[in-house]
């Protein structure tokens, strides 16, 4: 999400890449908000420690560093200290104001509105992107109706006060098995996808959001390969394109696609290696506008990697939606 929201920026401008993270952000609220709040046990919290809190729980359900401190029933904040996660490493220096802000707006401000409560906005006091120590700000019912340009409001001048980390909120999932643990923070990444392939295709079109999402895809893919090869004992920088070097990827291939959750197998045949994949778990109940159109943007993330592997490989990839769901397959071979 980090490298689309980057190629928005360069490619199609600033207010596109603005536009986009607002659509992400409202479709998410829309979607997570009110549920959660119930998934949590925070219905009952009066509305700005509730929001608060919120957003202090879920991001940490993903494994994201937040802090979280109640002034009042009226106001409470939230901070999310650097390192910030969606934009990693140096990405961050690209990132404009205003990009950063629409996760903000198309987020934080709206709280109130699905709330039913008027009076609630947010005041940002910081974003990492402006060379703060974190993105920080409070929730704040203002005791009267609000206007909405007041949703999200920016006083750069104001500071959250310390936090006792030691005594921050914890949720019983901090005893949760590793493993439970790692299926959420897979699950809290997968919603980002479940999000991106819809909301692209509604503001681009299926054709230029497939181009978009497919040229940085496969920019990843080609980025990060060595990185989790290497995790995964594997090889990577082969320039062999033999039927070794097709089972290696093979097994990178099925090993992240599991990962995921997708239901995986390989088979050789006719001097070639097939990954399958029956069905598009990540996907599932999903409406896409464009699907065969977002999944081949995905796979771009895939045949990104295998160049890297091994830019003597060739990949084909099969895929269909029918009455039985989705059906790919990638047949690995040498070229």
């Amino acid at each position: 999400m980090t490298a689309l929201i980057l190629g928005l920026v360069t490619r199609r401008g600033e207010e596109t890449a603005r536009d986009y993270v607002f659509r992400h952000f409202r479709r998410q609220h829309l979607e997570k908000f009110l549920p959660g709040l119930q998934k949590l046990g925070l219905a009952d919290e009066k509305d700005a420690p509730a929001c608060a809190l919120y957003h202090y729980h879920s991001n940490a359900l993903g494994g994201v560093k937040t802090g979280y401190l109640r002034e009042s029933d009226a106001k409470a904040w939230v901070r999310y200290p650097p390192p910030r996660w969606i934009w990693r490493g140096t990405a961050i220096a690209a990132v404009p104001h205003s990009v950063s802000a629409a996760m903000l707006h198309g987020w934080h401000g709206h709280n109130g509105v699905s709330l039913g409560n008027p009076r609630l906005g947010f005041v940002c006091t910081g974003m990492t992107v402006d060379g703060k120590p974190g993105l920080e700000g409070y929730y704040f019912d203002h005791g009267r109706p609000i206007a909405e340009e007041e949703r999200v409001r920016f006083a750069y001048d104001e500071e959250m006060p310390r936090v006792d980390w030691a005594a921050q909120p914890k949720l019983e999932t901090a005893s949760w098995p590793e493993e439970r643990q790692l299926r959420t923070f897979r699950s809290y990444a997968v919603e980002y996808l479940r999000t991106m392939l819809p909301t692209l295709q509604e503001q681009l079109g299926g054709e230029d959001a497939r181009q978009e999402l497919g040229r940085v895809a496969r920019l990843v893919g080609l980025q990060f390969h060595e990185e989790t090869a290497r995790e995964m004992d594997l090889p990577t920088d082969l320039e062999r394109g033999d039927r070794d070097s097709a089972r290696a990827f093979a097994r990178w291939l099925s090993a992240v696609l599991a990962a995921q959750g997708e239901e995986v197998e390989t088979v050789e045949a006719d001097g070639a290696v097939t990954v399958r994949q029956a069905g598009w778990r990540a996907v599932r109940e999903l409406a896409l506008p464009d699907p065969l159109a977002a999944f081949d943007a995905w796979n771009e993330l895939w045949l990104g990697a295998a160049a890297a592997h091994d830019r003597f490989l060739a990949v084909q990839t099969t895929r269909s939606l029918g009455d039985r769901g989705w059906e790919i397959a990638w047949r690995i071979a040498g070229r």
